[in-house]
């Protein structure tokens, strides 16, 4: 912990002058004093194609969508949502984005992912997803980019998939939920698709979709205050825990919401380490494993972001605004913009700088 704020103090890189591109075409108008993109890898996006097809498809499975005016209204067990135009219409995204002087964007499917369809049905939704993603890659390539959604209930179909997505344009990563098809991240299982994710050198994006403790946290809308960045520690720990990072070490992993509650009990996790005998087989404290992850700025607390910077190091941190919902940030590059304490070079490096290097947007 020590070393993570001796080299934040050291950290102000320079960025590389000249800009990013992205599909060999320059972003103009950058609100980076480096002239690169800002990019933003924590936004969702919901295909009208894909939801025509849950429309279809869903209705066994107790996943009902229908289309309501201008709208599209999903109810699942979990989750009850009008999905207004914002939630899928790109030319709305676009103005928006310009607003808020985002450049990229890595779009993901957040609840209710595929995972609740039969295997052959979680294959053909992920398909229609990510073909999706692709083309809107296409018809925007300088600003839209995908993360591929999978089926996890069937990891050999998800590999498969994700050997295909691989030859689509602009699908740069996967976004996976925090506890997929309800196994945890160091499930067996899994390894495949994470070996698959450090060949192709893709992050992995995780999610909270159906949280825990939903019943207590029914109330005050707790399951998202508190439940998204319980359950972003909880996935954090298994990975760390369960040796996952150690088993891939190129792997790059990004949590959302700030990392949830894993930098907060970092010293309960190392205390852990030291006295617990179901923690004895680690041999670094769990605080090591800091590093190894990306954190987006989503926390709505100008403190307690300085202090996770400190924490992890500038170089982990990305922007976010889980557009188009209300819990993000609606002026994500003035979240970071406003900090004191950093400098310009660091700010672009959260602005951009360091989501390019895991989405591989080309110097």
């Amino acid at each position: 912990m020590q070393a993570s704020r001796r080299t934040f103090l050291k950290r102000s890189a320079l960025a590389t002058a000249g800009g990013l591109l992205l599909g060999g075409q320059a972003v103009a108008k950058s609100r980076r004093r480096d002239g690169g993109p800002v990019v933003n890898p924590h936004a969702h996006w919901f295909p009208e194609e894909w939801m025509k097809l849950v429309e279809t498809e869903g209705g066994p499975y107790n996943i009902k969508m229908r289309r309501e005016g201008p709208a599209w209204r999903l109810e699942s067990p979990k989750l009850t949502v009008t999905m207004q135009p914002e939630y899928f219409d790109l030319n709305q995204r676009l103005q928006k984005m310009d607003q808020q002087g985002v450049d990229v964007q890595a779009m993901s499917l957040t609840n209710p992912m595929v995972d609740w369809a039969p295997p052959d049905l979680g294959l053909k939704l992920a398909q229609s997803y990510n073909d999706a993603c692709s083309a809107a890659h296409k018809a925007h390539p300088t600003r839209f980019l995908g993360l591929a959604t999978l089926p996890m209930q069937a990891p050999a179909l998800a590999v498969q998939e994700m050997e295909r997505c691989s030859k689509l344009p602009g699908i740069r990563g996967i976004c996976v939920s925090t506890y997929p098809a309800e196994k945890e991240l160091d499930f067996a299982g899994f390894q495949p698709i994470f070996a698959v994710c450090e060949r192709l050198g893709w992050c992995v994006f995780l999610h909270p979709v159906n949280t825990i403790g939903a019943d207590r946290l029914g109330r005050f809308y707790l399951r998202n205050l508190l439940g998204n960045p319980y359950d972003n520690g909880i996935a954090a720990a298994y990975l760390i825990f369960g040796g996952v990072l150690d088993m891939f070490p190129k792997l790059d992993v990004c949590l959302p919401h700030s990392g949830g509650t894993l930098p907060w009990v970092i010293g309960r996790m190392d205390q852990g380490v030291r006295v617990r005998p179901e923690l004895k087989h680690m041999k670094k404290p769990a605080s090591a494993y800091l590093e190894r992850f990306y954190y987006d700025t989503i926390v709505h607390d100008d403190v307690a972001l300085l202090h996770l910077i400190r924490e992890v190091g500038v170089d982990r941190m990305v922007i976010g605004d889980d557009y188009p919902f209300d819990m993000g940030y609606e002026k994500p590059v003035d979240a970071v913009e406003r900090l004191k304490g950093i400098s310009t070079a660091e700010k672009d490096r959260i602005l951009g700088g360091n989501a390019a290097r895991i989405l591989h947007i080309a110097k």
